[in-house]
């Protein structure tokens, strides 16, 4: 037995996966405890989002000289078409005293001031954004919500401004770790039922995956505790999703291959070594392309990008670890019968090698180029609609799957005064010429008004109210217009923040970290494929195919978004998320069909070693497809654009990797190119197959 043979039937002999166990179990009892903090360990104050180094962000760490607590302003707006009263105007004023007594509200309230139409009024509170982040928004708000309603006496009231919205998402991510887990586990469950057509083996799968999640969670929460590690409800709720999606396509692999050793070997431990040895340098590969691909976030500008990358990275070692040891060390207790009703007898045909998969294999191999061709060609087609992609951003209103109070809020605040009064600009500079940057800041087109300069020690502020909506993108360019004129004012070093200047500063990261990792994601893959499959040719083909279906599946999700949900736009970091989750896992099924028809095609030829891998690989990678593109629909659940369009544009790209990229376009590449696939490697240049002879046993190996 070979070294690599001995590694692979540690985690299933016949001591040994006691001793698996064990170990599996003592890290539950510990990781339980800590798995369940992990929630509060969560940063989603708006720099834990941000770009460190965006101008914006240095604006909300400089104020903290002026306000020791992080502060977001609620406007509180009132509305009666008829005209306000006297009535209506006492009533606002009682509420404000009100407003000064909710906890987290930090200062005294400005209004209420009557709209130049008479028609409205708005009251700014400002409230303090403690260390659970808009949690504490949210609680001041659900107050100031109750105290403005309470006594209206038919006026129209609402909480909107950034305090107001951030509340709206904090209720909209309420829950999201609970409402993730449970949909993934049900959907999960039902495939797994239905993949393994088993009443009891289902839950060996799902048991490991539920022990990697929380094994995955206990390590990020020290991490973040005690390793300055940034975990947000975002990057919390994709590790759900991914370590219970990619742990499950992980488990399918090894069970498949494992049910298929057993009709070889009598004895189910040394069927299990066989699997392993056969099915380990896959997995390992497939991880390793998801976790160097997940880590290349590490360079982003975005703070919530470069966090999610080793949240990511962490979560899926960890499956990796407990599909490896914990899985088979469960498989090989159980035995045959968890296979039941259907288990697999020694001695037995493998039923793959004349199912419908091998049927698929040999029509494609009877005309592979124009398969190869028809396929690319629809999938150019579907690519026509990344003209409508509009990944520029979110508006306001945009973020959200239905119509929140700060949404109807910002309507009427935007219908009665001018566009950015509930999120004005933020301005910081040095003290002496601080009024110099104010008029200068005041003078610029869009700007309708400014506050009186504030001083404290070496830096003065003031802020400047927008002329347009804070999110329209004339408020924008405004922003532009008054960095230009404060910036030339000499000794200033003013810098301008605010609401509106942080999504500008977000997008523009989000673009430029779209140019970096992109082609390093690119180039990592090629890397790691290339050492898989001993050669150039193949992994060339192989990322051109996935980028193709990337493509693709961008289109189709642009088009979907617009004319079928009639979604605003896009995120700024949605096509990065899509491409890395794509890449990531789409080049996965790639590399386990890829590398069972290398193993195949040393006994029989590239030809029929790519029809015979995708005989006995189709089924599982299709079964593994379709659990992974569940999980992330999931995501859809959320009342939040963002994820809603993430869960559905990874969900089709899989669908699309796993159906027709991996199954038809790349066996019909293969076919094709027969052993010029393998370039330069030695089976390039056989004429025959390297190895003729029956594949031999795992002690021969």
């Amino acid at each position: 037995m070979t070294p690599s043979g001995k590694l692979a039937s540690l985690p299933c002999g016949r001591r040994s996966k006691w001793v698996v166990l064990a170990l599996w179990l003592i890290l539950v009892v510990v990781a339980g405890p800590l798995a369940g903090k992990l929630m509060d360990a969560e940063d989603n104050e708006a720099s834990s989002w941000l770009p460190g180094s965006a101008e914006s962000t240095q604006v909300l760490n400089e104020q903290r000289t002026f306000q020791p607590v992080d502060t977001a302003q609620a406007v509180v707006v009132y509305q009666r078409t008829s005209g306000i009263t006297p009535a209506d105007r006492a009533a606002a004023e009682r509420d404000a005293v009100q407003f000064a007594t909710v906890p987290h509200v930090t200062g005294k309230p400005v209004g209420p001031q009557l709209s130049a139409d008479g028609q409205a009024m708005q009251t700014v509170v400002p409230v303090a954004v403690g260390s659970t982040g808009w949690n504490d928004l949210r609680a001041a708000v659900d107050d100031m919500r109750a105290i403005a309603a309470d006594g209206a006496d038919g006026m129209v009231t609402h909480v909107t401004g950034p305090a107001g919205i951030g509340a709206d998402q904090a209720a909209a991510f309420a829950g999201i770790d609970g409402t993730l887990l449970f949909a993934t586990i049900a959907v999960v469950v039902i495939l797994l039922l239905l993949t393994y057509r088993s009443p009891t083996l289902w839950l060996l799968p799902l048991l490991s995956a539920g022990v990697a999640l929380f094994v995955a969670q206990a390590v990020i929460y020290l991490l973040a505790e005690h390793a300055g590690l940034t975990v947000n409800a975002q990057s919390a709720g994709i590790l759900i999703v991914l370590v219970l999606g990619a742990g499950t396509d992980y488990a399918l692999l090894i069970t498949a291959r494992y049910r298929e050793e057993l009709r070889r070997h009598q004895d189910r431990h040394e069927a299990m070594a066989f699997a392993l040895h056969r099915a380990g340098p896959a997995i390992l590969a497939s991880s390793a392309t998801v976790v160097a691909s997940m880590l290349c976030l590490l360079i982003a500008e975005m703070n919530s990008t470069r966090g999610l990358g080793p949240v990511c990275a962490i979560g899926v070692l960890v499956a990796l670890a407990a599909m490896l040891t914990l899985l088979p060390a469960l498989l090989v207790i159980c035995g045959r019968w968890v296979f039941w009703p259907v288990k697999p007898a020694f001695g037995t045909a493998e039923p793959t090698s004349t199912g419908r998969w091998a049927h698929v294999g040999g029509w494609i191999g009877r005309r592979p180029r124009k398969v190869w061709i028809a396929t690319s060609l629809a999938l150019g087609v579907c690519c026509i609609g990344l003209v409508s992609l509009n990944a520029s951003g979110l508006s306001t209103a945009g973020t959200f799957t239905d119509k929140p109070d700060s949404v109807a809020g910002q309507e009427v605040l935007v219908a009665h005064f001018p566009g950015g009064t509930g999120a004005p600009l933020t301005v910081i500079s040095n003290t002496v010429p601080a009024e110099a940057v104010r008029v200068a800041a005041a003078t610029t087109p869009g700007i309708s008004a400014t506050t009186p300069v504030v001083v404290h020690g070496d830096l003065a502020t003031f802020q400047a109210v927008l002329a347009d909506p804070p999110d329209s993108q004339a408020a924008k360019d405004t922003v532009d217009r008054v960095r230009a004129s404060v910036h030339a004012v000499p000794d200033a070093d003013a810098k301008v923040g605010g609401s509106t200047a942080i999504v500008l500063d977000a997008g523009r990261a989000a673009s430029a970290d779209n140019r970096a990792i992109i082609p390093l994601v690119l180039g990592v893959v090629l890397v790691i494929l290339a050492l898989l499959l001993r050669a150039v040719v193949g992994p060339l083909v192989l990322v051109a195919t996935v980028v193709l279906s990337y493509a693709a599946t961008m289109g189709i999700s642009a088009f979907v978004f617009e004319h079928v949900f009639h979604f605003d736009g896009q995120d700024n970091a949605f096509p990065l998320f899509v491409f890395v989750f794509l890449v990531a896992l789409g080049i996965d099924y790639n590399i386990f069909l890829m590398t069972r028809v290398r193993e195949e095609a040393t006994h029989r030829g590239t030809r029929a070693g790519a029809v015979a891998g995708l005989a006995a690989t189709g089924g599982v990678i299709t079964s593994a497809g379709l659990i992974l593109a569940s999980t992330f629909a999931v995501l859809g659940t959320l009342p939040v654009v963002g994820f809603a369009e993430i869960g559905f544009a990874v969900a089709l790209g899989v669908l699309l990797d796993t159906l027709v990229v991996r199954s038809v376009l790349v066996t019909a590449l293969t076919i094709d190119l027969d052993r010029h696939m393998w370039w330069p490697s030695a089976l390039s240049r056989a004429g025959q197959p390297l190895d003729p002879a029956p594949r031999p046993g795992l002690d021969a190996v």
